[in-house]
């Protein structure tokens, strides 16, 4: 099993603390369902047992303190060829942090945000071309006059600053705001990636609709919301999107069907978009995101009803008009409630690439997932030993560093520390 040591200094060179030590883990991974009966049982038994030669689960690691006092961090990103990373806070803070030392620099002409509930600044994301366009992109909870709030999607060009300029978004504007505005402070989704044909791909969650019929706003494709977006990187509707044209439809829908993913990664080996989402109880799921995708919320799930052992709906695989998620924690299995998913393919932890890594908020753990295949029915997810199992952190989101292969974490508190993990 992975296994881990105390927390050292952001200096590799430090000694491990001598209470520290090496320590095994003592919580068991397999905690989900897998994708076809969502029952772990036999089948992770007989992967486990079956000699492969390394499933990572003897890699020994340490967890470095990079910097402490975030509040409530949310996204993530590295700056290409530059080594620091931003990170934001839900009320309303962007800062530059450099891990080297864990200085930090806030950086100005960020948006006023509606830091209530769920909402504030979330997720931030560098343009693909950064070197050569230097704008940054915010996902938020904004309101309108009449004080109701949605998911924005923002972007500024980030100017580093010097000695007489603190760094700054120079320009920044909202360049999308998913529609409609609700009176509702939850469930704004918000995650934002780049996928590997320069589209950038923006979760909506459901803002807690508890109509759970066809009638569901996830379920109706003229809103964004429940909804996977695609948009150039100017925030217009992607051109080649499935529901270009319908009057129906919103042009900027790429899926839907969705309850609030809180996580979104591109498979390397594939270029595939996938999300982990929020059940009602329980419920929680990994998906693969096909384009026009028809995810199920709220009339095929495998959630119950919170407060009760009721299924909420029939299971995805009960209908035909439905895409199943990959791996998912059934009724009565505890959930793995996610935020924040990252694909490792750093050189730190060779027996993890091809992995995918996702925290989980009230289970409070780092899970670690081995995939083999391709596509939404293909794809064969096994969860692995969690990691910082014993830290009682609510992650909220990863990043890998480009260069060390690192993975860093932020953890969702009021005085929260961005961590890295690293080879003991």
């Amino acid at each position: 099993m992975a296994r881990h040591s105390a927390d050292r200094p952001a200096d590799r060179r430090a000694v491990l603390r001598a209470t520290g030590g090496l320590t095994a883990l003592s919580i068991a991974g397999c905690l989900g369902g897998r994708g076809e009966g969502g029952d772990a049982g036999d089948d992770a038994g007989d992967e486990a047992s079956d000699g492969s030669s390394d499933d990572g689960a003897d890699v020994e690691y340490a967890v470095e303190r990079i910097a402490d006092g975030f509040e409530n961090p949310w996204g993530l990103a590295f700056l290409p060829e530059d080594g620091r990373l931003l990170v934001t806070e839900r009320p309303g803070r962007l800062s530059i942090v450099d891990p080297a030392d864990g200085t930090r620099t806030a950086v100005e002409g960020v948006p006023d945000v509606h830091a209530a509930g769920q909402g504030g600044l979330l997720d931030v994301a560098v343009h693909p071309a950064y070197q050569d366009d230097a704008r940054v992109y915010l996902t938020y909870a904004g309101r309108n006059d009449a004080g109701a709030s949605t998911t924005h999607v923002g972007s500024g060009r980030l100017s580093l600053g010097g000695e007489t300029r603190a760094p700054a978004l120079d320009g920044f504007e909202a360049i999308h705001v998913a529609r409609p505005f609700l009176d509702s402070d939850i469930h704004f989704g918000s995650r934002a990636t780049f996928g590997p044909d320069g589209a950038l791909f923006v979760t909506v969650g459901d803002r807690r609709d508890t109509n759970f019929g066809p009638d569901h706003v996830s379920q109706d494709r003229s809103v964004e919301l429940g909804a996977t977006l695609r948009l150039t990187p100017d925030g217009d509707a992607h051109s080649d999107n499935p529901f270009v044209g319908e009057p129906d439809a919103s042009d900027a829908i790429y899926s839907y069907g969705h309850r609030n993913p809180q996580a979104m990664a591109v498979r390397p080996e594939t270029g595939a978009i996938w999300q982990c989402e929020h059940g009602e109880r329980d419920g929680d799921e990994i998906n693969v995101i096909e384009r026009g995708g028809n995810y199920g919320w709220p009339i095929a799930s495998e959630a119950c009803r919170y407060g009760t052992d009721e299924r909420l709906a029939p299971s995805h695989r009960e209908r035909g008009d439905v895409v199943a998620p990959v791996h998912y924690w059934p009724c009565g299995s505890g959930g793995f409630p996610p935020s924040g998913a990252v694909f490792y393919d750093g050189d730190a932890f060779p027996a993890w690439r091809g992995d995918l890594f996702a925290g989980t908020l009230a289970a409070q753990y780092l899970g670690r997932f081995s995939v083999t295949g391709a596509g939404s029915t293909g794809a064969d997810v096994t969860e692995r030993e969690p990691l910082l199992a014993d830290r009682g952190w609510r992650v909220r989101v990863l990043a890998v560093e480009p260069v060390t292969g690192y993975l860093y974490v932020a953890v969702d508190a009021a005085d929260a520390p961005v961590v890295r993990v690293v080879p003991a």
